[in-house]
C-alpha cells in the first residue's frame, strides 16, 4: 500500500495545555497557530509518522499580560526559538487506543516522549474529504525543558505548578 500524507486541519483541531496556578486552580492555555501532518502506510494508522510544530508566538490563556509572560525569556524566549515541536510515530494497543512515541522539542531541549492516543474514527465530509480525528494527552515536567522561572508568593505558595498537562483534539484531512 502506499503512503498516504494527512494534514491536521487547524479549524478542526486544537492545541491545550492546563498548568496548576497557586497549586488551587488550573490555567488552561493553547496554540492557535500549528501545522502538521501523519504519514501513513495502512488504514488504521499503526505505524504512521507525526510530525507537529506550534507557533510559540500564538500562545493564549486568555490573558494578555500571562500571555506575553509566556513568550518571554522567562518561559518559551518566543523570539529565540519561535516554534515547538515533536516528531514520532503511532504503535496501536488495542481498539482504538494508540501509542504515540518520539522526540518532542521545546526551546533547545529535545527529550523522547510519549503520548496517549484515542483514535476517533473516519468521516468524510460534507465536501467530500477524507477526515481522522485523534484525542492525545500526556504530562511533561516543564523544567526539563528550560521553562524554570518560578515564584513563591508571600505565603509560601507556589505560583505555576511543575507538572504541565497536554491535550490534543485533533482533525487530520487525507490530502
Amino acid at each position: 500500500m502506499a503512503t498516504t500524507t494527512w494534514a491536521i486541519d487547524p479549524t478542526h483541531s486544537e492545541i491545550q495545555f492546563k498548568v496548576k496556578h497557586l497549586v488551587i486552580s488550573t490555567v488552561t492555555g493553547s496554540f492557535k497557530s500549528f501545522q502538521g501532518t501523519v504519514e501513513a502506510d495502512n488504514e488504521d494508522f499503526d505505524g504512521a509518522t507525526v510530525k507537529f510544530a506550534a507557533d510559540v508566538a500564538s500562545i493564549d490563556t486568555n490573558q494578555t499580560q500571562r500571555d506575553e509572560h509566556l513568550k518571554s525569556a522567562d518561559f518559551f524566549d518566543a523570539a529565540t526559538y519561535p516554534h515547538l515541536s515533536f516528531e514520532g510515530k503511532l504503535a496501536k494497543k488495542s481498539g482504538d487506543a494508540y501509542t504515540l512515541k518520539g522526540d518532542l522539542t521545546v526551546k533547545h531541549i529535545t527529550k523522547p516522549f510519549e503520548f496517549d492516543v484515542e483514535y476517533g474514527g473516519n468521516m468524510t465530509d460534507f465536501y467530500g474529504n477524507n477526515k481522522s480525528g485523534f484525542e492525545i494527552a500526556g504530562k511533561i515536567n516543564r523544567k526539563e525543558f528550560g521553562l524554570e522561572w518560578s515564584a513563591v508568593t508571600e505565603a509560601g505558595g507556589v505560583v505555576v505548578g511543575d507538572e504541565v498537562k497536554l491535550i490534543a483534539n485533533v482533525q487530520v484531512v487525507k490530502q
